[in-house]
């Protein structure tokens, strides 16, 4: 603080009234967990290490050629050739956000499937920036057969039609076949949100006339999170690149987004945000992981692993909340919360005595469902076997009602 005297002006020897936290004086704690809810699932060490490499430029030449092979994953695990191909600098909702943003202005008309929280999400956020939202709705559980959309479709005549293909908050994997026909029937756009199955359950971006997909970097990809996988089909992007408004985000602008990760065809990247560099290391070793292993192989391994733990889940005399087993996501299985138990003890319970954590429901099913979740590194009978035992001795010990 400067002060005036006759002697001139005199500078405070500090200016700093906050003392530093004694937090801040003890070192970080984090505890191990077994991650077996819908997502963040653990990270393996090769992923860790690939984080913890010491980091560059976000600008630099080595860089781009780092953000060109995260690009080339991405089109592998959404098989997709699309030019417009990146991840976004934030979690799935950045992608999400992105997607509405760049894709719909103010007053046209979007169509979304509400059947959990994501399609409530995705209602939300357009909005908010001033789209006429038509839902069409289930309850957490339900899917839409094609005729359903179709008719939804031809009513309201939307440029953007949201459809989940895995709904972790049912633990439900949606059809997709046909939708993107339908939806360019209608001169319509596809959006579809992969967050929870990219790499445990099929999905062909390019073969299911799919426009813009996009996923989460946490779940089966087990990266930590925070980046998110997104593709535009090149009909997707002649909606975006011919619009008469700005998207109401520059963060999330696909103009400025597209040259940055080198899509716009233009000899040089200009600067526009700071990527998260440590995250673009990790989602690339994510990617290259699922690439080594085959899409193939992982579907199959995530489908093996999720039918052992539905087959332990009903020998424990537990009911799966998806009762046909061909709409049951893989990597985020839903059991009907047992009659007589509270659902938030047998949480805390298994996660006091056996350092695992399954979760509750999200959104429209809380209260409804219990929600184990086995991802990529997580995938494996053994830790389904672990999932099963931690569940069977919370039955037994934890409390239920006589009525």
């Amino acid at each position: 603080i400067a002060r005036s005297t006759k002697h001139g002006v005199h500078r405070g020897m500090s200016s700093v009234t906050i003392p530093p936290p004694a937090c801040m004086l003890r070192p970080l704690e984090a505890p191990f967990r077994y991650l077996f809810g819908p997502g963040p699932s653990n990270v393996p060490p090769r992923i860790l290490a690939a984080g913890g490499r010491p980091i560059i430029g976000h600008m630099h030449s080595e860089m781009f050629g780092i953000m060109n092979d995260i690009k080339k994953g991405i089109q592998y695990a959404f098989q997709t050739s699309n030019n417009m191909t990146l991840a976004m600098s934030g979690s799935g909702h950045t992608a999400m956000e992105c997607a509405v943003f760049n894709i719909v202005e103010p007053g046209e008309s979007v169509l979304v499937a509400i059947n959990g929280i994501w399609g409530e999400r995705v209602a939300e956020i357009a909005e908010r920036m001033g789209a006429k939202v038509h839902t069409l709705f289930k309850t957490p559980g339900g899917h839409f057969t094609n005729a359903e959309i179709e008719q939804a479709l031809a009513k309201h005549k939307p440029v953007l039609f949201f459809l989940a293909h895995g709904e972790s908050s049912s633990g439900l994997v949606h059809p997709v076949d046909g939708v993107g026909d339908i939806c360019h029937k209608y001169n319509c756009l596809l959006l579809v949100d992969s967050v929870a199955s990219l790499g445990a359950a099929p999905l062909l971006m390019d073969q299911q006339n799919i426009d813009i997909l996009y996923t989460g970097s946490q779940k089966a990809l087990n990266a930590p999170p925070g980046t998110a996988p997104i593709s535009f089909s090149e009909r997707a992007c002649h909606k975006m690149f011919n619009r008469k408004t700005k998207p109401v985000s520059y963060l999330l602008d696909m103009t400025h987004l597209s040259n940055y990760w080198g899509n716009d065809g233009k000899p040089e990247r200009k600067y526009h945000h700071t990527g998260p560099v440590s995250g673009f290391f990790a989602l690339r070793e994510s990617l290259a992981i699922l690439a080594e292993m085959g899409l193939e192989n992982s579907w199959s391994h995530h489908t093996e692993v999720a039918e052992y733990l539905w087959k332990g889940l009903e020998d424990l005399g537990l009911k799966l909340f998806i009762k046909d087993k061909d709409l049951r996501l893989p990597s985020v299985t839903t059991i009907a919360i047992p009659e007589g138990y509270d659902w938030k003890e047998l949480l805390a319970y298994i996660m006091k005595h056996h350092q695992i954590e399954f979760t509750g429901g999200l959104g429209p099913s809380v209260g409804m469902v219990l929600r184990i979740g086995l991802m990529g590194y997580n995938c494996n009978k053994a830790n389904a076997a672990m999932a099963l035992a931690a569940l069977e001795d919370a039955l037994k010990q934890c409390r239920k009602s006589k009525a």
